[in-house]
């Protein structure tokens, strides 16, 4: 497979593959989006706090942090144990639309998100390159992740959410991402 990337260089083999993978789930991740306003993208339809456009926050933020992990290691990720009460509200917030946000913002900031982690693909010297974990509650003890394997993460979370986003347009307004 062959792509050329935002920067106008051709990509070949799994970095192509890789790239693809990821542009089909953003793609799938946007498009719940469509034809939105910012009330409705920032409603919730089912019983948790989700909403399209907390979920699209949630996913730039993710992929920001991941693909910082592989240029800086675990000090990208933050320590968990030192997270204190105003961290963990603020991971809360990412999942919701707060007062000033717009979707046309937040999709801003992920293309932008995405743009950088497509330029890290294509740059990379090696995608074996690993770095450990940081030491959190769900990661194994000494682990260490490849930039592949961070970003087939990448593509699974952005494949999830697509999924979550997928039902909860759905039980917004009926529109359907596929079928």
């Amino acid at each position: 497979m062959s792509d050329s990337t935002p920067l106008g260089q051709t990509v070949t083999g799994e970095r192509a593959d890789l790239l693809a993978a990821l542009a089909k789930q953003r793609h799938f991740l946007r498009f719940t989006t469509r034809d939105l306003t910012d009330e409705q993208a920032g409603q919730r339809t089912t019983a948790g706090e989700l909403c399209l456009g907390g979920l699209i926050k949630h996913v730039a933020r993710t992929e920001r942090g991941w693909a910082e992990f592989i240029v800086e290691g675990p000090s990208a990720m933050g320590d968990f144990d030192s997270m204190t009460e105003a961290d963990f509200a603020a991971r809360i917030d990412e999942f919701k639309m707060l007062p000033g946000e717009t979707l046309a913002g937040v999709l801003k900031e992920y293309g932008e998100v995405a743009a950088r982690t497509d330029e890290l693909v294509v740059s990379l010297p090696s995608l074996d390159a690993d770095q450990p974990l940081p030491t959190a509650p769900w990661f194994e003890p000494g682990a260490r992740w490849s930039a592949r394997r961070v970003l087939l993460h990448i593509i699974a979370e952005t494949a999830q959410h697509a999924g979550h986003a997928d039902i909860i347009r759905e039980s917004l307004d009926g529109a359907k991402s596929m079928g």
